[in-house]
């Protein structure tokens, strides 16, 4: 007689696969992650490498005449021979200045009026005047360098004056008034003043150099009766003179600045300097030359005359400057590595910027641009200099940073040295920027895409990576795109960022984290709907999102008209491909196999990979479950889509399809549509693609709760092909199709079908082979076995004497915990199995060991079991 728990036991219903209705314990949760809901994987979207390197490659929105150009001609010319600092920008008020009289011949008041005084030593003002008319000479001939024949002046020796004259930019102070050097000369050149000297010579301070050649007035030469005479009368210049001459006036703030000057050791600029200057003016040999930049940048670091407050500063930078029409790469980057060390400015930065794109341009020219370490120069440019003052400067200098970061070789190298951080902090700026006076400056757009584009190449690393999350970068791109949402070149940049950031769990936790980004795509999906490039990367960014985190499902699905603008999307590539595959089918087009996805096909994929995903979701799955339109798309793409022409979006389709079906609700369009659906997956049953066949088999996991499609299996032999099916030695395969066989096994006029074909073996095969690795298809083997054999009075007359004996040893031997659980696993995965086996397996295994052994009349020891 059977004990009172043995009778519970008899009565204990047919197993189904677990169904939503109920409540759902940890492993239920697991198995069904696997079993019906699962998320989907696909490719990221492919960027092809530019072949030429330019500011803005051919897929730009922008448009040639709207953009800062990646090709132009640079000169020695092109630089400005001053360079110095920006005068202040306080407008001075005009002069209300009128000539009058002198009250008597001693009046100081008005240095105009003052007459000529007659120098102490007519000999010293041959000297000095010799000496003026060397310098004067010297400019005119481009050479400012000092003839070594010359001793060397002291500069600390200085003879006051009351006049002074200041080369350059600086100022020249004549008589009380100050003027800038273009305007001074020029002066001197239509109305020569008559300098009177007062015993002494105005001091020339050497701090800048001239625009071009200047000519020197006849008067200010050494020589012939010119220099024999010991004054000169001071013609002053009118009222409207002193007018245009306040125009061009220093402010007193300029001149307290270049009193900060540095002075020139002259020892070490004579010794050390000088030569190598002269060495560079030969221009004889371009090594000679390039080994005599890198001894001048070393000699200028070691005097402390690096930076802008040197001197004589500006004579370097005209011999510099001379030699880039020289036209060699490695000069011109040595010569571009000292022209930045010496800190110039305005448009000198701009040309030394460009010059170093030019040469980026080149790929051949990577291993210069990383050998000189100009890498340091240009970040140094990014981080200390002006962005509003240098935004073109800037976008130069990023264009070459862009370029050699698509070098792998590269990005480690620019990465730690701050890269990451210099770029976040220009984004930063640019954000503010924009916020503050509430438009997006097209300068900066530009600029924008340049360091954007850097960003997209660095986070191939795990450095960048790392350092973006570290310093919460993904609010201020998401900021960039939110601020230029009608730039579509930045746009494209930032999202083709996420897009790498995603594939990685902690990045995709932290955007995913980001609430805001879900309307922004959304904006961005329906702003560029028919802008494949980037609409098709945003779809793969929220694949990414909602494949892990149920959250993201929610948040995405909670922004209004979410799902009805992906299915909108869906519509029009949809539309989109029938027509593409209609002209193929007319044209001569090679087999659909032998191509990879059309852009249409590609967006298609990554979208139905989003529809899967989103449908783990109950809410968002149970929707879409009812949606006509949604399940109307989907089975228009397995109407007209084969395996052979286009792969991965078969099977993203049937696995969206799956995640559906797994949502038994009154109204779901996919109980309607169950056998057409299931006419449609024959066709992937027969083919030869593996993956195909588990999704298809999966969806008749789902379907086969149903009595009808039961009898549809039936009637159409799939159930023999799902017994085939265990066969497959591929566990997924066998547990999805056990989930069928199990199915099929509650209806008791359908349980003698496993018999057919060696249904009993194969199932007792699968417990014996995947057991101990896989508890949840062991369990489902069982379960079968227990469904078939509900009516048992001998259990080798229904199992089979051979398959009743495997089944004993088996189940005895993995009823035994020692024994099941005692696998070379790390702890994690020990813990898992064990959850499996003890939740699982063990109630159902004990059930259907017990039923066996009542039933069973036992001839032989049962053999030991070897596993």
């Amino acid at each position: 007689m059977l004990s009172p728990n043995d009778k519970n036991l008899e009565k204990l219903d047919p197993f189904y696969r677990p169904s939503v209705s109920k409540q759902k314990t940890s492993a239920e949760i697991i198995s069904e992650a696997r079993n019906a809901l699962r998320t989907v994987g696909t490719q990221r979207p492919f960027t092809p490498q530019e072949d030429q390197r330019k500011l803005f490659g051919p897929a730009s929105s922008r448009t040639p005449e709207n953009r800062p150009p990646s090709s132009f001609s640079l000169h020695a010319s092109s630089f400005e021979s001053s360079d110095s600092r920006p005068v202040s920008g306080t407008r001075l008020s005009p002069l209300q200045l009128k000539p009058k009289a002198p009250a008597s011949p001693t009046t100081e008041e008005d240095p105009c009026f003052s007459f000529p005084k007659p120098p102490l030593d007519p000999a010293k003002i041959r000297r000095i005047s010799s000496a003026r008319a060397r310098l004067f000479r010297a400019a005119s001939q481009g050479t400012l360098l000092p003839d070594r024949s010359l001793p060397p002046a002291d500069s600390k020796k200085t003879v006051k004056s009351k006049e002074t004259v200041m080369m350059g930019d600086s100022v020249m102070k004549i008589n009380g008034v100050y003027l800038t050097e273009s305007n001074a000369i020029g002066r001197l050149k239509s109305h020569p003043l008559q300098l009177t000297y007062d015993g002494g010579f105005s001091e020339i301070q050497e701090q800048e150099t001239f625009k071009g050649t200047t000519s020197v007035p006849s008067h200010l030469r050494s020589g012939g009766d010119q220099g024999k005479r010991r004054g000169r009368t001071l013609s002053c210049p009118s009222s409207s003179d002193l007018s245009r001459l306040q125009t061009n006036a220093v402010s007193k703030a300029d001149l307290q600045e270049k009193d900060t000057e540095i002075e020139v050791d002259e020892v070490f600029w004579n010794t050390r300097i000088v030569p190598i200057l002269h060495e560079l003016e030969k221009e004889e040999n371009i090594e000679t030359v390039c080994a005599a930049c890198t001894q001048l940048h070393h000699a200028l670091e070691e005097g402390n005359m690096l930076g802008n407050k040197f001197k004589r500063r500006s004579i370097l930078l005209k011999t510099l400057y001379k030699l880039v029409d020289v036209g060699s790469d490695l000069l011109s980057l040595k010569l571009a590595k000292i022209i930045l060390a010496l800190k110039v400015s305005r448009k000198n930065l701009l040309n030394v910027c460009k010059l170093i794109f030019k040469i980026s341009r080149s790929e051949k020219n990577d291993t210069l641009i990383q050998n000189d370490s100009i890498l340091e120069s240009l970040l140094e440019v990014l981080r200390s200099e002006d962005l509003q003052t240098n935004t073109e400067a800037f976008l130069y200098c990023m264009g070459t940073i862009k370029f050699i970061s698509g070098n792998p070789g590269f990005r480690n190298e620019i990465i730690n040295k701050g890269a990451v951080d210099i770029l976040m902090d220009l984004i930063k700026q640019i954000n503010e920027n924009t916020k503050k006076y509430g438009t997006c400056s097209p300068n900066l757009g530009h600029l924008l895409v340049q360091v954007t584009a850097t960003l997209r190449n660095l986070v191939d690393s795990p450095l960048a990576r790392s350092k973006l999350l570290s310093i919460s970068a993904i609010p201020q791109l998401c900021t960039v795109m939110e601020q230029y949402v009608g730039d579509k070149d930045v746009c494209t940049n930032v999202v083709r960022i996420f897009s790498k950031l995603t594939s990685y769990r902690d990045c995709c936790t932290a955007l995913a984290n980001y609430s805001r980004c879900y309307a922004l795509f959304l904006n961005l999906i329906n702003r560029y709907q028919k802008k494949q490039d980037l609409v098709i990367r945003i779809v793969f960014i929220l694949g990414n999102l909602t494949a892990k985190n149920n959250q993201a499902r929610e948040q995405f699905s909670k922004e209004k008209g979410s799902i009805q603008t992906l299915l909108s999307l869906f519509h029009t590539f949809h539309q989109a491909d029938l027509h593409s595959q209609k002209q193929a089918c007319e044209g001569a087009e090679p087999p659909r196999a032998q191509r990879p996805p059309s852009e249409a096909e590609d967006l298609l994929i990554k979208l139905t990979r989003l529809l899967a995903n989103m449908a783990i979701h109950p809410g968002v799955g149970q929707a879409l479950a009812a949606s006509r339109p949604a399940v109307g798309l989907l089975l228009t793409t397995l109407e007209y889509k084969s395996l052979d022409d286009c792969e991965e979006l078969v099977i993203n389709t049937t696995a969206t399809i799956n995640n559906l079906s797994y949502y038994q609700v009154k109204n779901s369009v996919i109980r309607d549509k169950k056998l057409y659906i299931a006419e449609l997956l024959l066709k992937l049953l027969v083919s030869n693609n593996m993956d195909g066949v588990l999704e298809a088999v999966r969806v008749f996991g789902n379907l086969s709760q149903d009595r009808d499609i039961c009898d549809f299996i039936v009637q159409n032999n799939v159930h023999k092909f799902m017994i085939a099916l265990l066969d497959a030695k591929h566990q997924d395969i066998c547990f999805s199709a056990c989930g069928v066989l199990l199915n099929l096994t509650v209806d008791k006029d359908k349980r003698v079908i496993l018999k057919e074909g060696g249904g009993i073996k194969k199932l007792v095969d699968c417990l014996r082979d995947f057991g101990p690795t896989d508890w949840q298809l062991a369990c489902l083997v069982c379960k079968t076995l227990w469904n078939f054999s509900e009516n048992i009075t001998n259990a080798s007359s229904c199992f089979g004497a051979e398959d009743t004996n495997t089944l004993l040893v088996l189940l005895s031997s993995f009823l035994d915990e020692e024994l099941a659980l005692d696998g070379s696993f790390d702890q994690d995965l020990k813990n898992y199995h064990k959850f499996q086996w003890e939740t699982e397996f063990k109630p159902v295994a004990q059930q259907l060991l017990k039923r066996i052994q009542r039933h069973h009349t036992f001839l032989e020891p049962l053999p030991i079991p070897s596993f």
